[in-house]
Formats: C-alpha cells, sequence, structure tokens
C-alpha cells in the first residue's frame, strides 16, 4: 500500500507489521462534531478496513480531549460542569459515527484519565532540559530540539502565524522564543486542577496527545494523523516533545486529511457553517452519507453540495439492482488496487460503478468501503 507521508512530502510504502499501530486526534467536545470530523474518522476507518482485509490487526486509538481551553470557556458560558458537557457531546458524536458506520476503534482514551502520564512525561522533558518554568507555566523550548519543523515545513513566520489563530500566544512575555509551547499551565479559579511540581494546573493541548499514544501504542506509532490543520501546530508539537523523551522516531507515516467547507469557507465551529451526519442522515439513508464523503479523495480539500447525498443515494439503488445476478468479476481486486493507491476512495468508486452498469455482482467489494447494500 502507497500513502501519502506528510513529513516526507511524497507517496511512501506502508511497511506494516502484523499489528499496525494507528492514531487519530479526535474531537475537543465542547460542541458537536460536523462534518470535516466525520472525514476524517472516515478516512482513518477506510485504511483500517483494507489492513484488516490484507490480514493485519489495526489497532486504531482515537483520543477524546476533554479538558482544554475551549471546552473550558464553553462550559462557562453555559453554567455546566466540563465534564458532563463533554459526555453530552460525546453520546451525540458516538451516534454519528455509529450512524455512517466506523468500525470500533482499539480504544479512546480521555485526557483527563492520563494525568498521571502527562505529568511523567513532562518532567522527563523538563529534567532532560527540553522545557523550562515560568510562575508555574512549563514550555518545551523549541530551539533544543533541532528538528523542530519536521512534520509540517511550515517557515518560522508561518509557524509564528499559525500558533496565533490556533491558540499558540506566540506573543506571552514569559516565553524565551514566540514558538515555544504549553506543556502545563495554572488553572483559573473556575477550572479543573491537578498537583504538580510546579503548582496546581491543567495540560496543554499538545501534550495530552503525546501522553496518550506514547501510554497506548509505545514509542512509535505506525500511522499517525488527523485533519490538514493538525500538522502545525499540533502535530509538529507532539512529535517535538515525543522524541525528546524517547530519542526514537515518534510516527512512522503522517496521514493528514483534506478540509471541508460549506458556501465557499472551511466549516468552522466558530463560523457556524457547519453541516452535521445526523440531519443528512434524516434526508437520506446513512449509508448515502458514508457514500457521499467517499467521493472525496481523503487529502483534497472539498466543499459540500446536496447534490453529492443525491448522487450517493442513486449509486446505491444502482449497486442494489445486481445483488441478485450472481455475476461475479474483478471488482474487488480492482477496489482493493485503488486503495492500496493512497486510498483512492473515488477510483474505487468509479469501479464498483463500472461492475454494477455491466451487471456484475458488487456487494463484496462494496462491504470492503463499508457500505451495505
Amino acid at each position: 500500500m502507497l500513502l501519502y507521508d506528510t513529513a516526507r512530502g511524497g507517496l511512501f510504502p506502508l511497511e506494516a507489521g502484523p499489528v499496525v499501530t494507528m492514531y487519530s486526534c479526535g474531537i475537543t467536545p465542547y460542541d458537536s462534531a460536523h462534518l470535516g470530523h466525520a472525514f476524517v474518522y472516515l478516512s482513518f476507518d477506510v485504511l483500517k478496513r483494507r489492513l484488516v482485509d490484507q490480514g493485519h490487526e489495526a489497532r486504531c486509538v482515537r483520543n477524546v480531549t476533554d479538558v482544554d481551553d475551549d471546552l473550558l470557556r464553553k462550559a462557562r458560558e453555559l453554567g455546566v460542569n466540563y465534564l458532563d458537557l463533554a459526555a453530552q457531546e460525546m453520546a451525540k458524536f458516538d451516534h454519528d459515527m455509529q450512524l455512517i458506520n466506523l468500525l470500533p476503534v482499539y480504544s479512546e482514551p480521555r485526557a483527563t484519565g492520563a494525568i498521571p502520564e502527562i505529568l511523567t512525561l513532562i518532567g522527563e522533558t523538563f529534567d532532560l532540559g527540553f522545557a523550562y518554568e515560568v510562575d508555574g507555566w512549563v514550555y518545551f523550548e523549541v530551539s533544543k530540539f533541532p528538528r523542530f519543523g519536521q512534520v509540517s515545513h511550515e517557515s518560522r513566520d508561518s509557524m509564528l502565524a499559525l500558533a496565533a489563530v490556533h491558540g499558540g500566544r506566540p506573543d506571552d512575555p514569559r516565553k524565551r522564543d514566540p514558538l515555544d509551547f504549553v506543556l502545563w499551565q495554572p488553572s483559573l479559579e473556575d477550572e479543573p486542577a491537578w498537583e504538580s511540581r510546579w503548582g496546581a494546573g491543567r495540560p496543554g493541548w499538545h501534550i495530552e496527545c503525546s501522553a496518550l499514544a506514547l501510554r497506548e501504542l509505545g514509542d512509535t506509532v505506525d500511522v499517525h494523523g488527523g485533519g490538514r490543520d493538525l500538522a502545525f501546530p499540533h502535530h509538529e508539537c507532539e512529535a517535538a516533545q515525543s522524541e525528546s523523551v524517547t530519542g526514537v522516531q515518534f510516527v512512522k507515516h503522517w496521514m493528514h486529511v483534506g478540509l471541508v467547507g460549506l458556501d465557499g469557507t472551511k466549516m468552522s465551529k466558530s463560523l457556524g457553517n457547519l453541516v452535521f451526519v445526523a440531519q443528512l442522515a434524516e434526508r437520506a439513508e446513512a449509508a448515502a452519507v458514508r457514500l457521499a464523503l467517499l467521493d472525496q479523495h481523503y487529502r483534497a480539500d472539498w466543499e459540500w453540495r446536496d447534490e453529492l447525498l443525491s448522487r450517493a443515494q442513486s449509486r446505491l439503488v444502482t449497486w442494489r439492482s445486481t445483488l441478485t445476478t450472481g455475476r461475479s468479476s474483478s471488482v474487488l481486486d480492482d477496489v482493493r488496487a485503488a486503495l492500496d493507491d493512497d486510498l483512492n476512495t473515488p477510483l474505487a468508486l468509479e469501479c464498483l460503478d463500472q461492475a454494477a452498469h455491466a451487471g456484475f455482482s458488487v456487494a463484496p467489494a462494496a462491504a470492503l468501503l463499508g457500505i451495505t447494500l
């Protein structure tokens, strides 16, 4: 299987052993997960299905960021406990992922369930000289890690701009370098706090995923990723802090998924231009929602259009017309070949279309893509 690797900037064979470890950055459950989130997790689901089809055991971990600036801010606005808000939104998320037929993940750990591991990892980073403390804030010092930038390959100016957009606060006067990032921070009076050697506080965003990935999957992960907008700063910082402690490669293959837009702009909770799986499933069957997503290549940025759903529903009708033919073809192998070419799901769907129009059964090939006819 050839899979695009962000860090190396090209297609490379996914060299996998009997067990393939995968880590997909999960949601911060302060609001409903939208179609952009679903597209990320569907992409990892397709990869997992093909790996299982090849005979591998695919261990996919998808975390829950249940202590975070956005979650705490939203809980404060609503006047509810942050964990209650997280539980409410996770229930909606689980329902949506079941609608589009995602396979269960190997584990779904929560950041709040890994505070001891997070503190241990920060302590190791600090003791090895990669971090420093100011007024109870602990920062990773990027100048101590020469490979910083190895994942995203962004310029320094671009990094500074992206850090500002994603809450990295490059203007923080406590930092030695504007790109240094938070490992631990003091909690506000109404925020959760855990005791640490630097005082009571809570973890930064990036350290949570490093601690969970290392705990669940070991020092090196075969495939790690998420939305394209996570390459910097989140994944860049993850790689730096993880490798500074373990001394080995953190991720073999960085997999980043394109962004989904609506009306010319990326879907965003802050903008409110959102489409939700559950809403689409009220207008068409859930299999059509999954099929509409599969019609986009995972690395492409694209826009949701309502005709994608009607096109998917029509496809299902055509494919189901072959269920009683009993005629077989090479379509399953054709779909496998398409998936092995950087998860080319649009090509895989075209293979199914051609076979169905020729009167051949496509049910097994559709099942590989997670579509039950």
